[in-house]
């Protein structure tokens, strides 16, 4: 009964990143630069995959205009859903991912600044790998990202291990040695 307990304990915690990860994923909102691909099953002419601009609006089939930048994968698929159940479709089965995340950005102390893909999992670190890896003179302490907290921008003091999200930006002070 001990070892089950302690086999239990030991899984909880040891999932519990992945948890804290997708928990974050499924808050993820949509922003420019992503791309994403709207599937209405059945219904060939409504469904379409498309990168989002700046504005962040999309022109789609009966419901117009929507402006897509702040909304959840979620909030999309309910809201396609609603204008679309009713009036054209009895029970419309809507279905939205996301196809290609926006890039995250990562400045300073690196051997190739710049824009890079995302990819879920990425770190500090990782990131830093992506760019060439550290230069000598990169400090491994003095990390901030630059990230959309609820509408606002902000800047995150971080470190190495901190979890990067798309669009972050990325920027890697000098160390004084």
């Amino acid at each position: 009964m001990l070892r089950a307990i302690s086999a239990l304990l030991f899984y909880v915690i040891a999932s519990f990143p992945l948890f804290a990860q997708s928990v974050q994923f499924n808050q993820y909102t949509l922003g420019s630069g992503d791309t994403v691909k709207i599937t209405v099953y059945g219904q060939d002419d409504l469904s379409l995959e498309t990168r989002l601009n700046d504005v962040g609006v999309i022109n789609y089939p009966y419901l117009g205009e929507i402006t897509v930048i702040g909304m959840t994968v979620g909030g999309l698929e309910t809201y396609i859903y609603e204008g679309l159940k009713g009036d054209y479709l009895i029970n419309p089965s809507v279905s939205v991912s996301i196809v290609e995340y926006r890039p995250f950005f990562i400045n300073g102390e690196v051997k190739n600044p710049g824009g890079y893909a995302f990819q879920p999992g990425l770190t500090i670190d990782k990131a830093a790998a992506l760019a060439g890896g550290y230069t000598e003179r990169a400090s491994k302490t003095k990390i901030f990202v630059d990230r959309i907290v609820n509408g606002e921008q902000q800047t995150l003091s971080a470190d190495r291990y901190m979890q990067v999200l798309p669009g972050d930006i990325i920027n890697i002070e000098q160390s004084f040695f």
